[in-house]
């Protein structure tokens, strides 16, 4: 892996799962990285006191309000003392089948999914670019999923925000080019995390690991792997692309 060391990173949903193998993976090639959390400041710390190199910092926002992602990278500037990488990681779903939900449970979902896992990474990512023009460059990762191509019909919010993320970050790709800001995005399909676990162990576990020829879901540390060669000096030309990491469980033509 290519070296980071004087690199400052930003995670968000860095604490735990696919973000809390991100985090490790550039403090092991020597960033300092803010974590982003919402609500869990014990797995936070957690997480921070597992990164080595030290003068990491953890700080608590909720993406999905503008406000509070205007302040995540303000103190993460702050702390760290500038950006050169954005990693807009976290993000939620729910269930909820359009032929089964009432319309305020449907309205629901939309409006928690899209904020969280579109209009966040959206309201972050713009932020961070004005920090990152006056810098002269930067790099974005956004993290998005194989549902965005494949379909989710138990979650159609989810994949619709996640198609949604892809052509932001294609869109951006184009414009910031010129400011030496490149954006690129990693879409896993499923990943072996504390969240995934009980669906993974539960009656349908075996059939998702069939979907892979390799017979098995993902690690997060190879999520974590393909964000940061997107973030590697040498790959400026592939701004604007999408790394699909799902064990060909998908393969999109």
């Amino acid at each position: 892996m290519k070296d980071f060391s004087g690199k400052r990173v930003l995670v968000t949903g860095g604490s735990r799962g696919i973000g809390r193998a991100i985090s490790e993976a550039f403090a092991r090639e020597g960033a300092r990285v803010a974590i982003c959390y919402k609500t869990d400041e014990a797995a936070a710390q957690n997480t921070l006191s597992s990164l080595p190199g030290g003068r990491h910092v953890a700080i608590q926002a909720d993406i999905a309000q503008p406000k509070s992602a205007r302040s995540l990278v303000e103190k993460a500037v702050g702390e760290l003392g500038h950006l050169d990488i954005v990693v807009n990681n976290a993000g939620i779903g729910m269930i909820h089948r359009i032929d089964e939900v009432s319309f305020e449970e449907w309205e629901y979902a939309w409006d928690e999914i899209l904020a969280v896992n579109l209009l966040g990474p959206a309201n972050v990512t713009y932020f961070a670019v004005q920090h990152m023009i006056e810098r002269g460059g930067g790099r974005i990762v956004n993290v998005s999923s194989r549902g965005a191509f494949r379909g989710e019909p138990d979650k159609p919010a989810y994949g619709a925000s996640k198609a949604g993320l892809n052509a932001m970050s294609q869109s951006l790709a184009q414009r910031l080019a010129r400011f030496n800001i490149f954006v690129g995005v990693v879409a896993p399909g499923f990943v072996q995390t504390d969240l995934s676990a009980p669906l993974l162990t539960g009656p349908e576990g075996d059939e998702i690991r069939r979907q892979s020829p390799l017979g098995r879901v993902a690690r997060p540390e190879e999520v974590a792997t393909a964000v940061l060669f997107l973030c590697a000096e040498g790959t400026e030309y592939m701004t604007g692309a999408i790394i699909d990491v799902n064990g060909a469980s998908y393969l999109r033509s």
